[in-house]
């Protein structure tokens, strides 16, 4: 009964400071962290100690497979130089430097086991570098960084404290180092690889939802094991086999299983990734304690502390800058990769916090081990005082050296046009299909559903969230509205029994993956933020007539006429670049842009909205 007790506490806990911090725009990690600090001091809270092999095994491969999942392993390898010398170099680099300071400041510490610590809090941390800097609204290009290197960094890191641990028997030679790594990392590709095969052909053949959901949730331990049992690098099989199966899942059958996965993976991350920030504030009581009797003094310990943490905050920027720049003196690199700013390097350095794994890993150390609880106070340390400067300060540097995050009219646009593109390979496959014998309301249907999607993504352009709502999400608000008296209907004839319950479920479940879907419209970011539309990429290419065309003058207060003379409400304002003529997009009732350019045949219109600068290409369907 304790364990369920605590079970729920701790869920409790995680559900009320994730509310409360996203409410009072509060770090959710932090804030976490702050409130296992106080339960730690609290005289009814148990003593809570961390095992090592819970967290390794049974925390750290789900939550990496959740991380790689949603991670693109098309920009993982376009950025696999900046990722490989951050994961791999830059934890060397720590771990060395690392030990040699603890080395410098406590001589009585074998110099193995300062190794040991270095290894442990080279590692920035996958939960806290994502929990934090999806927050703060990064380029993607960093995040994407900060990403791979936080689930790479961790295998780096585990096979160098092996290879400490094994050096404070006595049992290691540089050779067999080599060769671990070597082991390490071929033997976690290869098993991840393989995993992801095995699983993505199982799945294929899986189309009941509950068993495909229930194969993707133990696909992390089908990865670990294997590899961690050929003393492989588990972490790094976790991650290939997540990065695979996350880039394979679009285009495998069984929607319903994607939609069900997506859903119970973002539960378990959610519980996972915030129970651990929890605990890390849970083991300082225990942490604190386990150094009053040690016989380097209270005051020394303390300062080693801080000069290790100023230590792990002065190394990374003293490899980030070099790292970024030195590759960029190659002409080929340069010219493929040019350098980017000195600010995406700094935010970079900072962006080093450590978590979990840090603490799980020092725990690793043998018990044996003379001032154990000295190296497992300074890794507490490095954990509290990077979440804590550097989780709070990132934000603030992000909007002092002006880097800006994607922009979501940018976004909005691309996401418009890349639907206009799917909607026109649907209605083309439909016409390849459709037969003489089709009933022609079902072919409308058809083409009218398909549209309505493209239709609501250029409705979201434009138009300021004070403003009435688009066509798209009035539908959306009367549709929940319809669907909660028809859900009502349905619960009050089940009270009066005259129904089979499987008959109403199937009615209710019906109802409710109707809601999701309009749920999913309704809750989508306002795309009218600030920011405009240069620079947009341009998913179809450039024609000759978007080349060729003018750039005429945009009238100061623009209105469609032809919605004025039809007494119809325009959603998006166009302008035709030849001719001039404004008029509004297909998601308006009248759809006169469009039946200007049928009318006149002017290939290419503007949009004229504010801050937007775009234009689309009618014959040929391109955004430029």
């Amino acid at each position: 009964m304790e364990v369920a007790y605590g079970l729920l506490a701790l869920v409790a806990i995680v559900c009320a400071g994730s509310a409360l911090g996203r409410k009072i725009n509060v770090s959710v990690p932090l804030l976490l962290v702050l409130a296992g600090v106080v339960c730690s001091f609290l005289p009814f809270v148990p003593t809570i100690e961390l095992n090592p092999e819970l967290v390794l095994v049974g925390l750290l491969p789900p939550l990496l497979y959740a991380a790689a999942l949603q991670t693109s392993l098309f920009d993982f390898g376009s950025n696999r130089r900046a990722i490989g010398l951050l994961s791999v170099g830059y934890v060397i680099f720590g771990t060395v430097c690392i030990g040699f300071v603890v080395f410098w400041l406590f001589p009585e510490i074998p110099l193995a086991a300062a190794m040991a610590l270095g290894a442990v809090v080279a590692p920035p941390d996958a939960v806290a570098a994502t929990a934090i800097a999806r927050k703060v609204g990064m380029p993607r290009r960093i995040v994407t960084i900060l990403e791979g290197e936080s689930l790479v960094n961790d295998a780096t890191a585990l096979v160098c404290l092996r290879a400490a641990i094994a050096a404070i028997a006595g049992t290691v030679s540089a050779a067999a180092i080599a060769g671990g790594f070597l082991l390490a990392a071929g033997g976690g590709l290869v098993v991840g690889i393989a995993a992801a095969f095995v699983l993505t052909a199982l799945r294929k053949r899986i189309r009941n939802v509950a068993i495909n959901t229930s194969t993707s949730l133990v696909a992390p331990l089908v990865a670990y094991l294997p590899a961690e049992a050929i003393h492989a690098s588990g972490v790094l099989a976790v991650v290939v086999t997540g990065l695979i199966m996350g880039t394979k899942a679009p285009s495998m059958p069984n929607g319903a299983a994607r939609l069900s996965q997506r859903s119970n993976w973002h539960t378990v991350q959610f519980l996972l990734e915030n129970s651990v920030f929890l605990l890390i504030g849970l083991q300082v009581r225990t942490i604190i304690e386990g150094v009053q009797d040690d016989s380097l003094g209270p005051n020394r310990i303390w300062l080693g502390c801080a000069v290790v943490l100023l230590a792990v905050l002065v190394l990374r920027p003293i490899w980030v800058f070099p790292a970024t720049y030195l590759p960029r003196l190659i002409p080929a690199v340069r010219r493929n990769d040019p350098a980017p700013p000195w600010q995406f390097a700094a935010i970079v350095s900072w962006a080093g916090m450590r978590g979990v794994v840090t603490l799980a890993a020092v725990l690793v150390l043998p018990a044996q081990l003379d001032h154990r609880s000295v190296l497992i106070l300074m890794a507490l340390v490095v954990v509290g005082g990077t979440l804590t400067l550097q989780g709070f300060t990132l934000p603030a540097l992000v909007r002092v050296l002006r880097v800006k995050g994607p922009d979501p009219r940018e976004d909005a646009l691309n996401q418009a046009s890349l639907m206009q593109l799917a909607t026109a390979a649907g209605v083309q496959r439909l016409q390849e299909l459709r037969s003489d014998s089709d009933p022609p309301e079902v072919v409308a249907m058809l083409k009218r559903r398909t549209q309505e999607r493209g239709l609501a993504a250029w409705e979201r352009l434009g138009r300021p969230s004070a403003e009435s709502a688009t066509p798209s999400q009035r539908y959306a608000q009367l549709r929940l509205a319809m669907l909660d008296a028809e859900r009502a209907k349905v619960l009050e004839l089940r009270r009066g029994g005259a129904y089979a319950h499987e008959v109403l479920a199937d009615v209710l479940d019906r109802l409710d993956v109707e809601e999701s879907m309009l749920d999913a419209s309704l809750e989508e970011p306002d795309s009218t933020g600030g920011g405009g539309g240069e620079g947009i990429a341009r998913p179809g290419g450039v024609c000759s007539h978007l080349e060729s065309a003018p750039d005429p003058v945009v009238p100061p207060d623009p209105a469609c006429a032809a919605c004025e003379r039809d007494g119809t409400t325009p959603v998006h304002l166009r302008m035709c670049v030849h001719c001039g003529n404004v008029a509004c997009c297909d998601s308006s009732p009248g759809t006169h842009a469009y039946k200007h350019f049928q009318a006149t045949g002017h290939p290419v219109m503007r949009s004229i909205e504010p801050d937007e600068d775009w234009r689309w290409c009618y014959p040929d369907e391109l955004l430029g």
